[in-house]
């Protein structure tokens, strides 16, 4: 009887700790798939941010372009209008040849459309722009601070395409590849800048006298704005109303008159 007893004990004992190890199991799945769940995030969030300082990039590289002259294909610049001097036209013609040597790939600065970008557009109320709150907004009853360029929803996607259309060359197979263009997609950009007036800064460089007692230099500051969006699955091209993840940057840039 005692030797029943002890098998009884030790059978239930056995099926306890099955029960307990099936508990156990069963918990570090579900930390485990929270954990993955919980980088994935982390990742998606660093991705992000990464998209957003892209954008910062792009508002000030196109602030340079304004002022020192956008790229052109020196072919499309017009000829000068009719019943210009030939003074004039001796002048356009020595300014394309200028170009001409100076081109890349047939792109060059067209310095004749220098020009310093000032606040003279009504930007769009995107949740990019409504992020800010140092900005006056017309859901805040007042008028809409005036931007020198507003970008609205730029894929970043386009931008990383081109690696991907060879495969093997990124160690992805063709399968992976169009995967990765796909969730590219749902990366989106923005961007605008505002002129917020004139600002000393100071210089540097081997230009300054070694004399000189003042270096502060004038200049004209911008203040830049970039966002990065992770849009839902499945959200097209064109939507950008209400994203997943939305990251705010900002910044201060000076370039000298």
């Amino acid at each position: 009887m005692k030797k029943n007893n002890q098998n009884g004990f030790t059978l239930i004992l056995s099926l306890v700790m099955l029960l307990v190890m099936s508990l156990m199991g069963g918990a570090l799945i579900v930390i485990s798939s929270g954990d993955h769940q919980s980088n994935n995030t982390s990742d998606q969030y660093q991705q992000t941010f990464y998209v957003a300082e892209h954008a910062l990039i792009e508002a000030e590289k196109r602030i340079i372009n304004r002022m020192i002259g956008p790229w052109t294909e020196v072919s499309t610049i017009t000829t000068p209008p009719v019943g210009s001097t030939p003074t004039e036209i001796t002048a356009h013609n020595n300014y394309i040849e200028q170009l001409t040597a100076t081109a890349i790939d047939g792109f060059a600065r067209n310095t004749d459309g220098r020009d310093t970008p000032r606040n003279t557009l009504t930007p769009v109320e995107t949740p990019c722009f409504k992020s800010f709150r140092n900005l006056i907004r017309n859901d805040a009853g007042g008028n809409l601070s005036l931007v020198t360029d507003h970008f609205t929803n730029q894929n970043f996607g386009s931008l990383i395409e081109p690696i991907l259309n060879t495969p093997s060359d990124v160690g992805l197979e063709a399968d992976d590849a169009e995967k990765e263009k796909e969730y590219l997609k749902r990366y989106r950009y923005e961007f605008f800048s505002i002129n917020v007036g004139s600002s000393t800064f100071k210089g540097a460089g081997a230009s300054l006298k070694k004399t000189s007692t003042n270096a502060q230099r004038q200049g004209t500051a911008y203040r830049i704005y970039g966002c990065g969006y992770l849009m839902p699955k499945g959200a097209e091209l064109g939507e950008f109303e209400d994203p997943e993840i939305l990251i705010p940057l900002e910044t201060l840039i000076i370039l000298s008159s």
